[in-house]
């Protein structure tokens, strides 16, 4: 036999501090300007990070996709 009592889960509360929310914000902004420096800015022949194409070639198709050029 069955019986209609419906089986219930309670989801732990998410305590977030200050401290810890304003540690996620600036880790994820430093993400996110790190990742837009790649697709959106870095060309390759003048890459911060030495005179290489590999990131360029890397991401070269997001980069038309989302409207950046690098011709």
């Amino acid at each position: 036999m069955t019986t209609s009592e419906a089986r219930r889960s309670v989801a732990p509360a998410i305590d977030f501090t200050a401290t810890k929310a304003a540690l996620w914000l600036s880790l994820t902004a430093f993400f996110a300007l790190l990742v837009l420096y790649f697709v959106g800015v870095d060309q390759g022949a003048t890459s911060v990070f030495g005179d290489n194409m590999y990131i360029h070639e890397f991401v070269h198709d997001a980069r038309h996709l989302l409207g950046f050029p690098c011709h």
